[in-house]
């Protein structure tokens, strides 16, 4: 009897869920399809990207790229200048952002947690991070430009130093959050202060994620265009002193991409072609060293 009176009850259930089963089937069947689909599409893209890249850069590669400076049309010139422009830029741009960054990561993380100073510093941060280049473009045009009546390279480094900062500042907080308390403790019982405690401890065990941090920084800051618009602007010219207009890949290409002259045309797809692979060379090295952290 009880069976009886059981069994409408189990059987209704046991079709429920059948049919809850199959539903879920259908629904993830239909979002792994999607998933598959976006990802082919992504992956069209990207190789769509560095074909065109490659069909229309590596025909333009010579020697001449590399030991030219910047000609007028007709001339056979190169993107020795550009190519050096960027280099300094960048490099000093990297090394003016990246110790502003890792005090200030290193604050947020061993100094600052929880108070109230620490959480406008961290807002204050990411939103630097998600802020337009264009606008700190902008910034140092009025600080580092217009006060003193012309472009100039240095202003160009300071623009790409405010782009670091808030790159090294969240990689670095995150990498030093990563080790265990009970590492600090150990060391602050053994009587270091705390100062030694994070210079030899804290940055030992997180140097290759702070490494890749700064590498992601270096990669984000080689082909920005528009704060170096608005701060070393580009120059055609041989020139290494920072405190005259210096020419860089971005704006070179910028420059030269628009031309009716083939020549120019072609050098600015030469362009295009080597930062794409410097910045992917930079980005292979950062999920090295990240891989090898984890």
């Amino acid at each position: 009897m009880s069976a009886t009176t059981f069994s409408p009850g189990a059987a209704r259930e046991a079709n429920a869920s059948r049919a809850l089963g199959r539903r879920r089937y259908r629904t993830n069947a239909i979002v792994k399809v999607l998933c598959v689909l976006a990802t082919i599409i992504g992956l069209a893209f990207l190789a769509s990207i560095l074909f065109t890249l490659l069909w229309r850069g590596v025909g333009g590669l010579a020697l001449s790229v590399f030991t030219t400076s910047t000609l007028p049309p007709g001339s056979h010139g190169g993107l020795l200048n550009a190519i050096i422009g960027s280099l300094i830029q960048t490099l000093l741009g990297a090394a003016i952002g990246t110790p502003i960054g890792l005090m200030v990561g290193t604050y947020l993380a061993e100094y600052a947690q929880g108070s109230a100073v620490g959480n406008a510093v961290r807002f204050v941060s990411d939103i630097l991070l998600s802020a337009p280049s264009i606008l700190i473009g902008l910034f140092v045009y009025q600080l580092a430009v217009s006060p003193f009546g012309g472009f100039s390279g240095i202003a160009g480094c300071l623009a790409l130093a405010v782009i670091v900062i808030p790159i090294v500042v969240r990689t670095t907080e995150d990498m030093l959050r990563l080790i265990p308390s009970t590492l600090r403790e150990a060391v602050i019982g053994l009587g270091a202060p705390k100062w030694k405690m994070i210079v030899l401890i804290c940055y030992r065990a997180a140097k290759q994620g702070i490494a890749t941090g700064i590498l992601l920084a270096v990669a984000r800051i080689a082909g920005e265009t528009a704060p170096l618009l608005f701060t070393s602007l580009g120059n055609l010219n041989w020139s290494l002193s920072l405190d005259k207009p210096m020419a860089s890949l971005p704006v070179t290409i910028y420059q030269y991409a628009g031309s009716a002259f083939e020549d120019w045309v072609q050098l600015a797809w030469v362009g295009a072609l080597l930062i794409t692979f410097g910045v992917l060379a930079i980005n292979i090295a950062a999920r090295l060293l990240l891989r090898r952290a984890k």
